[in-house]
């Protein structure tokens, strides 16, 4: 799969989010601005050495991005979702897409998909939102699952 954070802010989350995506074969995309250095010391004490294991593509616009991508489905995973991640059968090569810690994924981008492909992961009605990292693990793990863990089991 291909995980796409849109101008993403905090490095731990970054690189734990390099981390999960080695672990489970998954392709890793960041769009610019990023809310750090490329080679800041937090991101790369997250990601440990786990930096040589994923593919990691840095793109100036989301518009390169889907360019590069566009024979793929597009997911946006967000808290203003209707529908539930697990009810997606997924795909090897989908593209799921996250918004910035802080804020999320900007209105005008969330109109861009059908209310089918903006996905949530289900939380207590009190609660406002999980950590990113978090959330792609949740994710990758349950498409991977799917899959059968392509075969390592």
């Amino acid at each position: 799969m291909h995980v796409v954070l849109f101008q993403p802010e905090i490095p731990p989350n970054t690189g734990n989010i390099i981390r999960i995506c080695a672990n489970t074969g998954d392709n890793l995309h960041l769009i610019r601005p990023l809310g750090f250095e490329w080679d800041d010391k937090r991101l790369r004490r997250a990601g440990l050495d786990y930096h040589d294991f994923t593919n990691v593509t840095l793109h100036d616009t989301l518009e390169q991005c889907q360019s590069e991508l566009s024979d793929r489905r597009w997911f946006a995973m967000t808290t203003k979702g209707s529908r539930n991640f697990a009810e997606i059968a997924f795909e090897a090569d989908d593209v799921v897409l996250y918004g910035p810690e802080t804020r999320g994924l900007p209105d005008e981008l969330l109109n861009q998909w059908p209310a089918e492909r903006k996905l949530r992961i289900p939380m207590q009605p009190h609660t406002r939102s999980i950590n990113l990292a978090n959330s792609v693990a949740i994710t990758l793990y349950e498409a991977w699952r799917q899959r059968g863990y392509d075969g390592l089991l």
